[in-house]
């Protein structure tokens, strides 16, 4: 355990450990580096970038130890959130990682909204591009969205509405300060959610036993056949179920959905990840029933009813400071 102040003296070991011999960098290096690489002016640009390409080159990120040792060190630095009537709500979050390439609309974004007009409670993690031309949060601040952070020492309230988002960089500063060394990789870094996108389907395994270890109930972490960190509507999709404490691998298809084969830019596309996320919160018992309140709730106008709520929430929030 680290009890003193990082340096960069004392970063550089842990650096050249993680790049000469990664088989030995543990989880408590890891926490350690995070730490030093979370303290602003202790560790120099060139070093941030060479740290975080080795984690992805020695894959290091793909163990279910660095993952647990990383959301630790957020969680331990986060700025905390009052979430109300938690005890009465199954809270569901739903999020890609990025880097597969393909640069489509915001998926997960607009899922979550589709399923809070469904029912769900949905308090999504997010924050501006990282790996493609539009994030979580460029999508609702071009709807006019506002975000409200949060003040340090005293949790923001989270209201009971359908749905809330969370700007990542309000709640973890470290996170904001390693914003633009993110940007700069091809790849990335370390993510977290209850339905969860990745686009290599050999991490799959390792993401699904992470959820699990964080202490998260039920989720779904899925990886398209092409490489696509959403549920693909134009064929197959990896899938790992987290249910009970056990992790089932399984293969989705739209058909399992009650829907055709369609290319990735239509409502299907929506309509499928939304269900997802529905089946995950409980209130669907199987994907074709989730399919079904997916469509209820866009055609209903229930999931633009769930937008305005959040985006007045968000302007009450701001009227009052």
């Amino acid at each position: 355990m680290e009890t003193s102040e990082p340096t960069n003296d004392s970063f550089r070991p842990l650096l050249k450990r993680l790049v000469e011999t990664p088989e030995y960098f543990s989880a408590e290096d890891l926490k350690q580096a995070l730490n030093h690489l979370f303290t602003p002016g202790v560790v120099k640009p060139e070093q941030i970038g060479a740290f975080l390409s080795a984690l992805h080159i020695h894959r290091v990120e793909r163990r279910p130890e660095s993952l647990a040792a990383a959301a630790s060190v957020l969680r331990e630095r986060s700025l905390k959130a009052a979430v109300q009537d938690t005890e009465n709500d199954f809270v569901v979050d739903i999020v890609g990682t990025g880097g597969d390439g393909y640069n489509l609309f915001n998926v997960s974004t607009t899922a979550g909204i589709v399923a809070a007009g469904a029912g769900a409670r949905v308090i999504k993690h997010g924050s501006r591009a990282s790996t493609s031309s539009s994030g979580s949060a460029d999508l609702l601040e071009s709807l006019d969205c506002l975000f409200v952070a949060p003040t340090p020492g005293t949790p923001m309230p989270i209201p009971r509405v359908p749905f809330t988002f969370i700007l990542a960089p309000h709640y973890h500063p470290a996170l904001a300060f390693l914003a633009p060394y993110r940007k700069a990789l091809p790849f990335r870094t370390i993510p977290r959610g209850m339905v969860l996108g990745i686009a290599e389907k050999e991490i799959g395994s390792t993401f699904a036993k992470s959820l699990r270890d964080g202490g998260v109930e039920r989720a779904l972490v899925v990886c398209g056949y092409e490489g696509l960190d959403e549920i693909s509507c134009a064929g197959p999709t990896h899938a790992w179920e987290l249910k009970d404490g056990v992790i089932t691998q399984q293969t989705l298809h739209p058909d399992l959905f009650g829907l055709e084969v369609h290319p990735l830019s239509t409502l299907h596309f929506v309509l499928l990840n939304a269900s997802a996320l529905l089946v995950v919160a409980g209130l669907a018992s199987d994907y074709v029933e989730g399919t079904k309140l997916a469509m209820e709730s866009v055609t209903s106008g229930a999931a633009w009813k769930a937008l305005e709520t959040f985006r007045e929430a968000g302007r009450a929030a701001s009227s009052g400071l």
